[in-house]
Parts: structure tokens; sequence; C-alpha cells
């Protein structure tokens, strides 16, 4: 195949090199995180970009870009932070407090729209999901008081009830007063007794 023969495939060459998601940036396809919690993606580079910016963010990347140039160690962007790390040619971004608006797909990107050969950005797609948290708040215990108007429930005690006193004291005057009438019949029978026969007797 001469050189001319090579020319056409030159087009095609450039233009794998400038689909996104290509074999220069690569990451995680998905993450999983919960609401109110945090979580990573750490997205890897060729050593040719080591000096390139890097960006993050939500497709279709119109707005609430999280960019870091190649001098910059971290950047924040409200709760979204972006790390570089040039010595393992990766960079992390990190999601904290999340809601679950933030689920969706967001692309990490590399800026290599001004280089040579290149038309747009490289960039990898990554889907976040973001599930409901484990704990939920639990209904606080309700508490029930009795004021001094109230009265207590005779059916919450096992004893006899309250209304039932009264009979039971007619009862026990009943008891007493029968056996108050039995000691005075005895005593009328042992003192008055005698004493009517001897009155006879002085009589006689």
């Amino acid at each position: 195949m001469t050189p001319g023969d090579r020319r056409p495939w030159l087009p095609v060459a450039l233009l794998l090199l400038q689909v996104p998601g290509c074999w220069c940036l690569s990451g995680p396809t998905s993450v999983t995180g919960t609401v109110g919690g945090s979580l990573s993606v750490q997205c890897q580079y060729e050593e040719k970009f080591r000096e390139i910016a890097k960006y993050w963010c939500k497709s279709p990347c119109l707005g609430d870009i999280v960019k870091i140039e190649k001098s910059d160690k971290e950047v924040r962007n409200g709760r979204v932070s972006i790390r570089n790390h040039p010595a393992n040619l990766t960079f992390t971004v990190t999601l904290e407090n999340l809601t679950e608006g933030d689920a969706g797909t967001y692309r990490c990107g590399i800026d290599t729209s001004w280089l040579p050969g290149y038309m747009i950005d490289l960039t990898f797609r990554v889907v976040v999901s973001v599930t409901p948290g484990l704990h939920r708040t639990l209904p606080a215990p309700t508490w029930s008081t009795m004021t001094p108007k109230e009265s207590p429930n005779p059916s919450q005690y096992p004893g006899p009830s309250p209304e039932s006193h009264p009979v039971e004291d007619q009862a026990s005057k009943g008891a007493e007063s029968s056996l108050f009438s039995r000691i005075y019949f005895w005593l009328l029978v042992f003192l008055e007794v005698p004493l009517l026969l001897s009155t006879l007797s002085a009589v006689l």
C-alpha cells in the first residue's frame, strides 16, 4: 500500500480519537450512593494529558462544570470537588450530601478541544444512582398524663372497685350489731335471773 493509499484512513483515525469515551480516558461506568451520603468517581487518563485541564459535568454539560487546571490540586464548587493526582494519572470527583436530584448521567472529561488533531473534548460517561437512606425517623412516643380533675379508671385496678366499699361497710356494721345483741342477751340471763330468784325467795 502506497502512502497515498493511507491518506483516506487518516480522518478515520482522528475521528476515533475524538469519540467521547475512547481508551484515552477511562473510569467506572456507574456508581451508586445514598441520600445524605457521598460518593467518589476516579477517572484515569494517559501520560500525554498530565498537564491538560480536567473537568466534571452533568450531561449534556451545559452548565455546572467543575474544572481543574494543571496548576490546581483541588477545586470545589458547592457539594462537588475535583482533585488531580498527576503521580498516578488520575483525577477524583467527590459528590457530598447527595440528594435524589443528583442522579443522572455525568461525564469526566479532558479539555482537548484546543489541541491539534482534536475537535472536541475527550469525555467518559458515568451513570450516578442515588438510593434512599436505610435509616428512617421513627415517630416520637406520646405520653398520656392525668390532670388533678380526672379520676382513675376502676378497670385499671385488679382489686374491688370503689363502688363496693359502702356495701362492705354496711355488712360489717350489721355483723357487729348482731354480736352486741347476743352479748346483751346473755348478760341479762346471768345477771337478772338470779336477782329475780332472790327477790321471790325474800317475798316468800
